[in-house]
């Protein structure tokens, strides 16, 4: 797997950072700048060795209790914890947690304006100011989500079956808005679940480890291909999916959602008042 790699992009601003399936875009503006990438370097070094050492445990279904000993591992736990009793490990907010605590090594002790760490695509984000981010969503026409300092939310995050990992749903993607990227990337794992069809015939499904044998989601049917469905069956899968969001927005585990199926689209919360613009995608 070989160590850590530092590399800059070819804009000069962004500085890359790779280590096994680790792959951070990372970028900040303000006074400290220098110093901030320098603690990122410094804090990423050992990140997935702490990662790797509680593997099996993080694999584990999630409980009230459970305790880890890296930060990172306590991010993820944190993160999950509020979606039980439903399924969930604390696997369902890695990426969320790496890139929190990658921006959290950064602004120790540094002033900057702005500053973001991207993890695949799980962002987690610095605003001061009169600055804002304009984050760019995973979905046809690349809407996009103004987010100034004043807003709370500082963290995105995306999953669906689309994604990296396996998902119980049929989604083809969902993002979310959350206090910080690993409640983002736990909330959108359980959202992207929830739109779903039980037991409809065009639903392929596969038990996860049959498609990965270190799957944390064991024997679990996940799915592995969508044939077509009506409009009134995409809108059913979708309301499942902004239901459970919305739950999820009334205890202010979220701040908005942006739901996507078949070019389909829900968006609630601060996903609605936020998007600047839609592109092609059609509401249901």
């Amino acid at each position: 797997m070989g160590g850590p790699q530092v590399t800059w992009l070819s804009d000069g601003r962004r500085l890359h950072l790779n280590h096994g399936p680790i792959d951070l875009v990372i970028e900040a503006a303000g006074p400290d700048r220098d110093q901030a990438l320098e603690q990122a370097i410094r804090r990423f070094e050992t990140i997935l060795q702490e990662i790797v050492d509680e593997l099996p445990l993080l694999r584990a279904a999630a409980r009230q209790g459970m305790i880890f000993r890296g930060a990172v591992a306590r991010r993820m736990q944190a993160a999950v914890v509020p979606h039980l009793p439903a399924f969930i490990t604390p696997m369902a907010a890695v990426a969320g947690s790496v890139a929190d605590e990658i921006l959290s090594a950064m602004m120790a002790e540094t002033r900057l304006a702005k500053a973001h760490v991207n993890n695949g695509g799980d962002v987690a984000f610095h605003v001061s100011g009169r600055e804002r981010i304009e984050a760019a969503v995973a979905a046809p026409g690349n809407p996009l989500i103004a987010l100034a300092a004043t807003d709370p939310w500082r963290g995105m995050a995306t999953s669906g079956r689309g994604g990296r990992s396996h998902s119980l749903g049929i989604a083809d993607s969902v993002t979310v808005i959350a206090g910080d990227a690993a409640a983002a990337d736990a909330a959108a794992t359980v959202i992207a679940n929830a739109v779903d069809l039980p037991g409809h015939p065009a639903v392929e499904r596969l038990p996860a480890c049959d498609l990965s044998p270190d799957s944390d989601l064991g024997q679990r049917l996940v799915t592995t291909a969508v044939g077509p469905l009506s409009a009134r069956e995409t809108a059913r899968a979708l309301d499942n999916g902004a239901a459970h969001a919305a739950l999820l927005l009334e205890g202010g585990l979220i701040g908005g959602a942006v739901i996507i199926l078949n070019r389909s689209v829900r968006l609630l919360g601060a996903a609605e008042r936020h998007a600047l613009r839609q592109g092609d995608l059609t509401d249901a």
